[in-house]
């Protein structure tokens, strides 16, 4: 290589350069006068704002185009960033036919999420694209939302700030502020997933709860260790203080939780879901909340998200509503955020991810 400087490669252009440095840029340099190109890197679109660190570690691998809004990007505008990109950064956001026809060099589309019913499998198969998410990593921060749903529905938190709040706190108050206690009460878990071991642990080792599980296999572990019973999901209903629903949204699991099975729980009973909102009939849910069919219910998913103002759910006393925040701690979200750049990253590099979504698994 030292050749090219000994034979005048760039002797008047580059004099001011030496050593390693100036043998690299002549050797460049004649690459290109050569006709070489070097390899681009591969251009990747992130449809919102990312943490310095992921930003700095996709811009090492890949040509990154980050949509700065706080706003949604527009579908016409992201139709025309996707044009030449082939990974995809995004969460949640609908992944289906018409979207893959403007995305042509598409490969990867990884979503900083657990759940990926955004994604149109079979359209994205057909197009020959993959999908990957982050599981795992936000199972103890979910898990401590869950207790926090249960703790606040069952002590009244969010209630009783306002009743403080609006000036109705009087001496003589006394059961009219009372609620019921978490520690020693019977727990039914509605999918026991990794979230839902995270919270039977919490469960019995924290507060000696009793707990008892359904789910399509039993989990020997948590049976061993928490002392957790299987049930099935009538018998669990029935007998469970706080019912909690982490399953995730399937054909299956969608509507689960209706009017009959509602009317299947103790009157003093709670009802926690922190899975999808699909997965529970809202106006079945309602009802029992306005008629007593059940306690109360702490809910951090919903069908339709934002909730939208005004909504029957919003003019409960006894419903505790959360925007959807089961991951939202900042630490837990850059890990997601970190994650989901990593498994971008591998694919494009043509290698198999290792949070890739299981029906693009290959035997």
């Amino acid at each position: 290589m030292s050749n090219l400087l000994s034979n005048g490669c760039c002797q008047d252009k580059d004099r001011s350069l030496s050593g390693k440095r100036a043998i690299r840029h002549c050797f460049y340099h004649h690459l290109r006068n050569e006709g070489f190109r070097l390899a681009a890197k591969p251009l990747v679109f992130a449809d919102r704002l990312i943490p310095a660190d992921v930003a700095e570690y996709l811009r090492e691998h890949c040509e990154l185009d980050i949509w700065q809004e706080k706003d949604t990007v527009p579908r016409d505008e992201l139709f025309r960033r996707l044009a030449n990109a082939e990974g995809y950064l995004t969460a949640g956001r609908r992944i289906d036919g018409t979207l893959l026809e403007a995305a042509p060099q598409l490969k990867v589309v990884s979503t900083i999420s657990v759940g990926y019913n955004h994604f149109d499998i079979e359209a994205m198969k057909r197009s020959g694209v993959i999908g990957t998410h982050t599981p795992e990593v936000l199972d103890e921060t979910v898990a401590d939302l869950v207790f926090a749903l249960m703790l606040g529905s069952a002590r009244r938190v969010a209630e009783l700030d306002r009743y403080v709040r609006d000036g109705r706190w009087q001496r003589g108050d006394g059961e009219n502020l009372f609620g019921i206690d978490v520690h020693h009460a019977t727990l039914g878990i509605i999918g026991m997933g990794r979230i839902g071991e995270a919270v039977a642990r919490r469960a019995a080792l924290g507060f000696g709860m009793k707990v008892q599980y359904y789910n399509r296999s039993r989990k020997p572990e948590a049976e061993n260790s928490y002392g957790a019973v299987w049930l099935g999901l009538d018998e669990l209903l029935a007998s469970s203080d706080f019912v909690v629903l982490l399953t995730p949204l399937t054909d299956q699991t969608k509507g689960l939780m209706g009017k009959r099975e509602f009317e299947l729980m103790k009157t003093s009973a709670i009802f926690i879901n922190a899975s999808r909102g699909a997965t529970v009939d809202e106006a079945a849910l309602i009802e029992a909340l306005q008629n007593g069919s059940i306690r109360a219910a702490g809910l951090d998913v919903f069908q339709q998200e934002p909730l939208p103002a005004g909504h029957p759910l919003t003019e409960l006393p006894n419903a505790l509503l959360l925007p959807h925040i089961g991951s939202a701690t900042a630490k837990t979200r850059d890990d997601m955020a970190m994650m989901a750049a990593r498994n971008l990253v591998t694919a494009l590099q043509g290698e198999t991810p290792p949070q890739l979504v299981p029906e693009f698994r290959k035997g």
